[in-house]
This record gives structure tokens, C-alpha cells and sequence, in this order.
């Protein structure tokens, strides 16, 4: 039995995971709950992080100290960048870093790193479970920053500074703290706008479908790991 940690910012992003823990135990640490059940045969520990760097990396932590997780999964919706990509498709995360902080401060200082990398056995079996569903997936860079990005400029300008192939605001650090902790991760985001001109109301209309989408994939994977 393995212990698979599940992270969203956004209770609408766990609703649809958590409705199916039954007679979870729930544990208040550090502010955030955390609900602990059996799926199939593995335990998942859930927890709803808020919106952000800095909650999404503390809930990490506290998640790794306290209930031992063997992986991360981190899980929700985001905004699409590369070309092609459509609403409600899915990104896979290959890697992950922040593009509101300049890569040279990562990479020539502490912890000497300014990427980091999904684990590959996520990735293929977030591939063969949305294959298996008929989901249209992408497998590539998300990058992450403290801000909800709806402007078609600011768009273009990261894409040009990372190539990424979607944009949300906390799987860059729940990715670097699972790096630090030798922890095996996966970011699965299901897109619910382009993080462009029409973003907000592209969000307001989808976020529900998207986050019920990726719950799904989520699942099944816990089944399977």
C-alpha cells in the first residue's frame, strides 16, 4: 500500500476527489485539513492548500512530515499557453519552475536548481489513464506565479521568456518542495481558459467542468499506483 499525497488551491478543485473518501479522517495542521482514506488499495491524504506559492509549498511540507506520502500529486485547472491547446485538454507536467522570480537566483544559489522535473512514472500513467478516457493530452512545461494571468500580453511575454504549455499559481513550489524532499511529483492540470484577454470569463464557465475532469484522472491513477 502506498500513501499518495493530493493537493489543490481551490475547494472546487477537491470537491469531486473528496466527495468519495468516505469516513475520511480529517487532521487540522498548520491550518490547512488534511483528509486521510482508502482508495482501491493505497491511502490518499487530500488537502485543499489555498491559492499561491507560498500556502501551496507549506501544505507540501506539511503533508510530507506528517503522513509520509510516497508522491505527490498536485491537482486542479489552469490557464492554457502554447499554442493549439484547448479548454478543457490537459497538461501533464514534464516540468515546473516560477517565472515571477529570475531563474539565476534558483539556479546559482540555494538549492542550485531552477527547474524541476514531474517524476516520469506519473507522467506516463496520467498519459495511459487520460488515453483510456479519450482525453486530449500535452505533456510539457507549467509555470507558476502569484497572479492570475488574463492579460493576452503578459501571455505572450512568458511564453516567449519559458515556452510553457500552461500557467497556474502554485505547482512550481508544491513541485520544488517535493524536489527537495525526494519526493516523486506530478502536476495534472485540466485547462479552463487561455490566460488571455478572455480568461476571467472563460474561468467562471468552466473551472467546475475542468476540475471535475482532472478529478477523475486523479482517481483512477490512485486506483493504479
Amino acid at each position: 500500500m502506498k500513501t499518495i499525497g493530493i493537493i489543490g488551491a481551490m475547494p472546487s478543485e477537491l470537491k469531486d476527489i473528496q466527495s468519495v473518501q468516505e469516513n475520511a479522517t480529517v487532521k487540522e495542521i498548520a491550518g490547512y485539513s488534511f483528509h486521510e482514506s482508502t482508495h482501491g488499495t493505497n491511502q490518499i491524504v487530500t488537502a485543499c492548500c489555498g491559492i499561491g506559492k507560498v500556502n501551496a509549498a507549506v501544505c507540501a511540507q506539511v503533508m510530507i512530515d506528517h503522513f509520509g506520502v510516497d508522491c505527490i500529486i498536485n491537482t486542479g485547472i489552469a490557464g492554457g499557453m502554447k499554442a493549439g491547446i484547448k479548454v478543457l485538454e490537459v497538461v501533464i507536467s514534464s516540468s515546473v519552475l516560477p517565472h515571477d522570480l529570475d531563474a539565476h537566483f534558483l539556479k546559482d544559489y540555494p538549492p542550485y536548481c531552477g527547474e524541476f522535473h514531474a517524476d516520469e512514472n506519473l507522467q506516463t500513467l496520467a498519459k495511459t489513464v487520460c488515453d483510456e478516457m479519450g482525453i486530449v493530452t500535452h505533456s510539457g512545461r507549467i509555470i507558476s506565479g502569484d497572479a492570475f494571468i488574463t492579460d493576452s500580453t503578459v501571455k505572450a511575454n512568458l511564453i516567449q521568456a519559458h515556452d510553457p504549455y500552461a500557467v497556474d499559481m502554485e505547482t512550481a513550489a508544491i513541485g520544488q518542495c517535493a524536489w527537495r524532499n525526494k519526493i516523486p511529483f506530478v502536476s495534472i492540470r485540466c485547462i479552463s481558459d487561455l490566460a488571455d484577454d478572455d480568461g476571467a470569463m472563460s474561468f467562471d464557465e468552466f473551472e467546475a467542468l475542468a476540475a471535475k475532469r482532472v478529478a477523475e484522472i486523479v482517481l483512477t491513477m490512485c486506483e493504479r499506483e
